[in-house]
């Protein structure tokens, strides 16, 4: 198993939809990836083409215990007299990301367009979003420890 660090940059999103006609969008990103999650800036009053230009850090095991590794974007609108709304949300599957990683010391998806579908599976705008993956380099020491234990040279 190889341990590593995936960032992820959310830079934009345009189009973004909201039934609600007559309020402004106010919205931010809940990032997830299997139990971990950041949430985003709110963009507010930035509407349906907010800029967040964020960086996120998540911890990653692979293999892991799911086969298929996916990053789940759901874009929210921040309200605050109510519960926020969803709007929508994008799964970005990234086994072929961290399989070149764990092959060539890191990997990249440049920052590109995903599409948002709603809760109807309609399209609702677009996210931008780049990922980088780096396994973390075992420390040589480690080859000479036996059950936590290092052996001595004496």
């Amino acid at each position: 198993m190889t341990i590593g660090i995936m960032e992820v940059d959310l830079v934009d999103a345009h189009g973004l939809s909201k039934s609600d006609f007559f309020n402004k969008i106010d919205p931010y990103v809940v990032i997830q990836y299997r139990s971990q999650e950041h949430k985003s800036t709110v963009a507010k009053g930035e509407g349906k083409n907010p800029n967040w230009n964020e960086k996120f850090t998540f911890r990653v095991e692979y293999p892991g215990a799911d086969e298929q590794p996916k990053l789940v974007l759901k874009i929210m609108d921040h309200d605050t007299l109510s519960s926020d709304d969803y709007l929508g949300q994008t799964t970005i599957y990234l086994k072929d990301l961290l399989e070149l990683g764990v092959e060539n010391g890191t990997a990249e998806l440049r920052a590109q367009k995903y599409s948002v579908v709603d809760s109807s599976q309609s399209y609702a705008g677009d996210v931008r979003v780049g990922i980088t993956f780096t396994p973390k380099v075992e420390d040589e020491t480690y080859g000479q420890e036996f059950g936590g234990w290092k052996e001595n040279q004496w």
